[in-house]
């Protein structure tokens, strides 16, 4: 079973996506969290696999806070963003503080639980509309390195058709390849893999793999 933590300050939002764990089947709920602090503290003892981390926890920190207390030493454990927040601001500090997803609050329960899977697997899901956005915070410069771009951000500015080396990532994907397996076929890091199919996701402005790979090959 796929072990969860939950972080999140609003007792009824808490409640919402404990149900929605609980009754999933699926999935252990390891521990359940109002306070930044105490997540601090406590998840690295408990151990999930995926932590659900709001961003705003009240006076007590951020979420983006606590993935950045956490992950330097737990690398292993992933992080899906639960939040409203979907300015470009937060998408990059909780993207560079390592979150591994980034899903609006208002997705639906089977969307949040198919997500889950996806990231357990190694995917990167993020709502459809943080896709179109990451495209504008992450953009490979000339050399072929990633970077954070503010203005092309605020210009809106229309990109190209996927590069060859999406492509080549998008025609892995189709084939059920994870992204460390992408990595070592193409001898590049999981990190990178991760970063341009953020990309993907934002030039075909869709949340996951299963929507990138119908769109782009047109199998919807």
């Amino acid at each position: 079973m796929i072990k969860i933590a939950i972080v999140e300050d609003n007792p009824d939002m808490r409640k919402t996506l404990e149900k929605i764990i609980s009754g999933a089947g699926e999935f252990e709920l390891t521990g359940s969290y109002s306070d930044a602090q105490e997540a601090i503290v406590l998840i690295p003892f408990t151990n999930p696999d995926i932590v659900l981390m709001d961003i705003n926890l009240g006076n007590n920190g951020s979420g983006i806070e606590c993935i950045r207390k956490i992950k330097p030493d737990h690398p292993e454990m992933l992080f899906m963003i639960c939040t409203v927040f979907d300015d470009d601001e937060k998408i990059f500090e909780a993207l560079c503080a390592g979150a591994n997803g980034y899903m609006l609050k208002r997705t639906s329960p089977t969307e949040l639980i198919r997500s889950i899977k996806e990231m357990y697997e190694g995917g990167a899901p993020m709502s459809g509309l943080i896709a179109r956005k990451v495209v504008s915070v992450f953009q490979v410069n000339d050399s072929g390195g990633w970077g954070w771009n503010p203005l092309h951000a605020k210009k809106g500015k229309s990109l190209p058709v996927l590069s060859n080396r999406e492509n080549e990532i998008l025609q892995l994907l189709s084939r059920g390849l994870l992204y460390k397996e992408i990595a070592s076929t193409l001898y590049i890091s999981s990190e990178t893999v991760r970063k341009h199919v953020y990309n993907i996701y934002g030039k075909l402005q869709v949340g996951n793999r299963v929507e990138a790979i119908n769109k782009y090959f047109r199998r919807s």
